[in-house]
């Protein structure tokens, strides 16, 4: 298990090879899972520093205290809405803790402007380790969350 990591979103456990973008289904960045929301409130899954905030406020980079780097990317094809329904509320350099609000999507306003709301978290630093989760678990933010590394034969 991955310590101190909780839930990023509140909805339903999906297997990134389910995403519907081959970046994140091919694990181009990177293994980890993905999240279908039922809101749009985002919050840091570790103790650690934003890295990065898209300009588009779509994605942000973290990096927790034990080292692991992570993508939250909300939703599919979401960078084509220019941050049109996001709200950030951290920055590049920001110390967070696990379960602190990261951003914020008007589900009004991205629903059906893009082709999926499934959210993408996949860690970038993995080396021989894969990801696993409970598939179709519901899961609810800053709550502990089941997710393990384990080493690829």
């Amino acid at each position: 298990m991955i310590a101190d990591f909780v839930a990023p979103l509140d909805g339903r456990l999906v297997d990134l090879e389910k995403v519907p973008d081959p970046v994140f289904s091919q694990k181009i960045l990177g293994d980890g899972f993905a999240i279908e929301p039922v809101n749009g409130e985002v919050v840091s899954p570790v103790n650690g520093t934003v890295t990065t905030v898209m300009d588009s406020k779509h994605a942000i980079g973290l990096t927790s205290h034990t080292g692991l780097e992570i993508i939250v990317h909300f939703g599919i094809d979401t960078v084509n809405l220019c941050g049109e329904g996001f709200r950030v509320f951290v920055k590049a350099g920001d110390k967070v803790k696990a379960g602190q609000l990261l951003l914020v999507a008007d589900m009004d306003q991205v629903i059906g402007r893009v082709p999926s709301v499934i959210t993408p978290i996949v860690f970038t630093n993995l080396t021989g380790q894969t990801v696993t989760i409970q598939e179709g678990l519901t899961v609810k933010r800053g709550e502990p969350m089941p997710i393990a590394l384990s080493r690829q034969e």
